[in-house]
């Protein structure tokens, strides 16, 4: 798993923006990765009406409504793990249970540093309907973007989704988009312990860390068989 660093102050902020190049666009304004309180204690379990709760704009969720298990993940655009869990499991997870109306997927953001966070606002800002086409693409590409020049790969990137240059750096520039991705981010740390990536919620269980098919297969089966 990656971990968080709930510790990074403005200056350190200001200098990790810059040496990834990131300052000119605009996100170095604010320090998105600071605690505003005490995280909670880990616990393999958490109260599922709590976590249920979307952020400011809404969750990303795939799957039926009716599915008897819900699959929240958390993770990060820069998690050499979470893009492991998101190329070799992810595809399978959707064959056998997402499309299958067994599962409703649903996906937040947890950045851990602002490269991330870049990641993630451009899947925002591109609609719902890409969010998670992009999210992906990142992940199978992050060899090619989590570099120290990251700007020019990211464009490219973003252009395969429709973004010019003037869009991409009003996205990487917008203040509400950053703010709700923090805030998705800060309430997993405060209330459901979430200090590191890939981790994942299976109807209120905490799964650590990068996971095969067969471990949440696991986990899955034994809430169907039950219901």
């Amino acid at each position: 798993m990656q971990e968080l660093t709930l510790t990074l102050n403005r200056r350190q902020f200001a200098m990790a923006t810059a040496s990834l190049g990131l300052a000119g666009a605009g996100i170095a304004s604010t320090v998105i990765f600071h605690p505003t309180g005490p995280a909670k204690a880990d616990t393999l379990e958490v109260n599922m009406a709590e976590l249920a709760k979307p952020g400011p704009e809404g969750d990303i969720v795939l799957g039926s409504a009716k599915a008897p298990v819900t699959i929240i993940e958390y993770a990060s655009m820069t998690c050499p793990h979470c893009a492991h869990f998101s190329v070799t499991t992810f595809p399978e997870l959707r064959k056998r249970y997402i499309d299958t109306g067994k599962v409703r997927f649903i996906f937040r953001e947890f950045p851990l540093d602002p490269l991330a966070a870049a990641g993630f606002m451009l899947a925002r800002c591109a609609g719902n309907d890409k969010f998670m086409p992009i999210v992906e693409t990142l992940f199978a590409k992050q060899p090619e973007w989590v570099v120290p020049r990251p700007l020019t790969p990211l464009l490219d990137i973003a252009k395969q989704f429709g973004f010019t240059k003037e869009s991409f750096d009003a996205c990487l520039a917008n203040q509400k988009v950053l703010d709700a991705i923090q805030k998705v981010r800060d309430r997993a740390a405060e209330k459901f312990g979430v200090n590191s990536t890939p981790i994942f919620f299976i109807n209120g269980k905490k799964l650590l860390g990068d996971q095969s098919i067969d471990a949440m297969a696991k986990v899955i089966d034994s809430y169907l068989k039950a219901g």
